[in-house]
């Protein structure tokens, strides 16, 4: 009798929530229903001008080497790649088998998320960054938000603690940081402390949302 009426409630809920959902595509195939002409002209106008918008973004984030997994020669060059880029994910590395890991899954990641600057530097030759940024153990992220390092991955443990984690793990360890774009859940929380990178302190940026 108890499962009957725990069955009764549950159809009810159901029938609730569907009714709704019900009410609410009505209420939207209504609203279309009175949009007039001018209406779409101006929707359409606006929609058009996003993706330009968008289109000039893109250009602009390939010509800076978006889209791409890079070395960055020299500290000289990783201050001026950060200050043209709102996001870089940056690797530091050295050549050994646990960066070679991190290179192929960055190499993935850089082609998906073009809003992003996927680059790496080899620590050893970088002295004063990684003096300046802590680095000591190698493969380190540095997530880079407006020319300020936010976070970092070091090393595997964040992402199971092994070498054979999969690309949609440092994805997702990427979208906590909010260091790029991500449409799949993620609780996005990073409460890592903040290093600036820059040379001067003047807060300009040049790859502007």
């Amino acid at each position: 009798m108890a499962n009957r009426a725990v069955q009764e409630i549950i159809e009810q809920q159901v029938l609730t929530v569907a009714k709704a959902m019900e009410d609410k595509l009505d209420e939207e195939i209504a609203a279309l229903d009175r949009v007039d002409d001018d209406d779409l002209e101006v929707l359409r106008e606006r929609r058009l001008q996003q993706m330009k918008k968008m289109a000039e973004k893109r250009s602009r984030w390939i010509s800076l080497g978006h889209g791409e997994y890079t070395e960055i020669p020299s500290e000289k060059d990783f201050f001026s790649a950060v200050k043209a880029s709102d996001r870089v994910v940056c690797h530091f590395f050295r050549e050994n088998w646990p960066c070679k890991v991190v290179d192929k899954h960055l190499s993935i990641l850089a082609k998906q998320h073009i809003e992003t600057r996927f680059v790496k530097i080899n620590a050893e030759k970088s002295p004063f960054l990684a003096e300046k940024l802590k680095i000591v153990v190698l493969p380190t992220l540095a997530l880079i938000k407006k020319a300020k390092v936010d976070d970092y991955v070091v090393g595997f443990d964040e992402l199971g603690g092994k070498d054979d984690f999969s690309t949609e793990i440092l994805e997702e360890r990427l979208a906590r940081a909010q260091v790029i774009f991500f449409e799949g859940e993620s609780s996005i929380n990073s409460s890592a402390k903040t290093r600036s990178v820059r040379q001067t302190s003047k807060d300009d940026s040049s790859d502007s949302e």
